[in-house]
């Protein structure tokens, strides 16, 4: 597919009687980190799951020119890597056979030098190899979380999915994660589509913010032009200052505003 466009026309999805999207339009192009900000149950996640083909939502979401709701699930997993926030399912098996599991949709019967070859990459980019072989179960949050971004680049997708990436990492790790992203992004033209809750990390290393409030897109920019304190005001409910230095934003926040009127 090339630098793989990813466009989502009039996008909604309930869970039951409540819908959390309401009218998503968004095109995403190759070359871009694209951060979805808002609070919690704004429908970042919802919004990421049904991109990935997990949830199946009424309106469309194109992958180039193709459907994801057409293609199986093996075909979506050769375009599309996806980190959720955190796994629900028991991996008892190494680190390394984790990872390997990422090489499914692109290996044949048997696994090949360049999968391994592959996993033994994404392993130091993501610095775990030096727990390749512990037990999946016995490594921290932080170290599930690298593990399981390392997975999903072992897939080589032209588009990476992600769920509050750095929630459960240190400061080190989180920059070393999006520093990672960011230049993965740059140097081979995969998209990347974020789910994030930290407004400074998604300003320093995204081409474009998308700011979601009650199921819709708020806004959509530059993160320098989009993180204003009105729109914080608006869409988080805070009040915040907004220092500008070296071209981005950094929001410090003040007060919130329940029983305020945003």
């Amino acid at each position: 597919m090339g630098l793989t466009k990813i466009t989502i026309e009039g996008l909604i999805f309930s869970y039951g009687k409540t819908k959390i999207l309401d009218g998503i339009d968004l095109a995403v192009a190759g070359r871009e980190v694209l951060s979805l900000v808002g609070p919690n149950g704004c429908g970042k996640t919802t919004l990421i799951k049904c991109i990935s083909g997990i949830l199946r939502p009424r309106g469309r979401v194109f992958l180039g020119e193709r459907a994801v709701a057409s293609m199986t699930r093996r075909e979506v997993a050769r375009y599309i890597g996806y980190v959720p926030q955190s796994t629900t399912s028991v991996l008892t098996t190494t680190v390394f056979d984790a990872v390997l599991m990422g090489r499914r949709p692109r290996m044949g019967w048997t696994v090949s030098d360049e999968d391994l070859d592959r996993v033994v990459e994404v392993m130091k980019l993501l610095h775990v190899e030096e727990f390749a072989l512990r037990d999946f179960l016995e490594l921290s949050g932080g170290q599930k979380q690298r593990a399981l971004i390392a997975r999903a680049l072992a897939q080589e997708p032209e588009v990476l999915l992600m769920d509050e990436p750095t929630s459960n990492l240190d400061i080190r790790h989180q920059l070393e994660v999006m520093e990672t992203l960011r230049s993965l992004v740059k140097r081979t033209g995969v998209s990347a589509i974020l789910a994030i809750h930290d407004l400074n990390l998604a300003a320093r290393y995204s081409d474009t913010l998308v700011m979601l409030k009650d199921g819709k897109v708020h806004a959509r920019g530059d993160p320098f032009a989009l993180l204003t304190e009105e729109n914080i005001r608006t869409i988080f409910g805070v009040e915040a200052a907004v220092i500008r230095n070296l071209d981005r934003p950094y929001v410090v926040p003040l007060r919130s505003l329940d029983g305020e009127k945003a």
